[in-house]
């Protein structure tokens, strides 16, 4: 099996061309929830300096993530090993070196140039986010920024955009920790850029784990647990994961084009999956709290978590 590509570019194609490639987003979004788009729109000339500068920013940070509780606990386990002891595998935390952008929150001073191109960087992919979220009202019968005004509250809101870099360093022992461990998504829509070398991404479809192949200059999205409730379960979020690696430093940059904490959320969409009152109403702001705690738990109980007293 293989994570769908999609050239992007042919959305504005023949009328035959955009027919097909609203098809394959559609089958992406329904049979996978994950998909690659090539010929995206956002320059390569872009996606070259996000490389750099995010890679310089590991530098930067890579004696701090050396000493970090993950290494740490993994060099203990080794040593407990070499003692003859026996290593359980951790479970409760991730090989992973992170940091949040948010248009609100403190971003790196260095490299010089971080900010200005990752601030060009968010531009864009918002707009290709928006776009993809055109696609899914279109596929799912609903009006044009139908997904977009749920989370913005009709306008009333900024949807919230945030933008996690990480870095997954080289592991020695990757059978006794996790890179980042099995989870759906709480937000929206995910676009991730991932390294082009060095894989590690994996989906789960039809209860098997499936490689995210790297592709060069690619942007992998991915539908999360708010899309699931908004098309009333025929687009689900799908489990992830990411496997450490003993050779090669990951890089990672996921944007989350989410809703608004104050919107409200409910299925747009009648009938399907979630029809019966399997997704409730609720404020996402909410739900979150719920995630926080629960992130790496099953998403069902999250749903009936938030469920306002009259769907009880």
């Amino acid at each position: 099996m293989v994570v769908p590509v999609i050239d992007f570019s042919k959305l504005d194609g023949t009328a035959a061309e955009r027919a097909e490639t609203m098809a394959q987003i559609d089958n992406g979004c329904e049979e996978w929830g994950f998909f690659q788009l090539v010929n995206h729109g956002v320059p390569k000339e872009l996606l070259d300096r996000v490389k750099k500068v995010c890679s310089e920013s590991y530098r930067l940070r890579e004696a701090a993530f050396m000493e970090s509780e993950p290494v740490r606990t993994l060099e203990g386990l080794m040593a407990a090993e070499r003692r003859g002891e026996a290593a359980a595998p951790v479970d409760d935390m991730d090989w992973e070196d992170i940091f949040y952008l948010h248009d609100d929150n403190q971003w790196p001073s260095n490299p010089p140039e971080f900010k200005e191109t990752m601030r060009e960087y968010r531009a864009a992919l918002r707009g290709l986010a928006e776009r993809v979220m055109e696609a899914m009202d279109e596929n799912l019968g609903l009006d044009k920024g139908r997904m977009r005004r749920a989370f913005t509250g009709d306008g009333r809101h900024a949807p919230f955009f945030g933008t996690k870099v990480s870095h997954y360093p080289p592991c020695p022992r990757p059978d006794l920790i996790t890179g980042l461990r099995a989870h759906t998504d709480a937000g929206g829509v995910i676009l991730l850029f991932q390294d082009d070398r060095v894989g590690g991404l994996q989906v789960l479809r039809g209860g098997e784990w499936v490689d995210v192949q790297p592709l060069a200059d690619a942007i992998v999205v991915n539908t999360g647990d708010q899309v699931e409730v908004l098309s009333n379960g025929r687009y689900r979020s799908a489990w992830h994961r990411v496997l450490p690696m003993r050779d090669g430093n990951r890089r990672s940059v996921a944007s989350f084009y989410n809703p608004a904490f104050e919107a409200t959320i409910s299925p747009a969409v009648e009938g399907g999956a979630g029809a019966g009152g399997e997704y409730p109403e609720y404020v996402f702001g909410e739900y979150m709290d719920v995630y926080a705690k629960q992130k790496f738990d099953a998403k069902e109980p999250r749903f009936e978590a938030v469920k306002a007293p009259k769907y009880a």
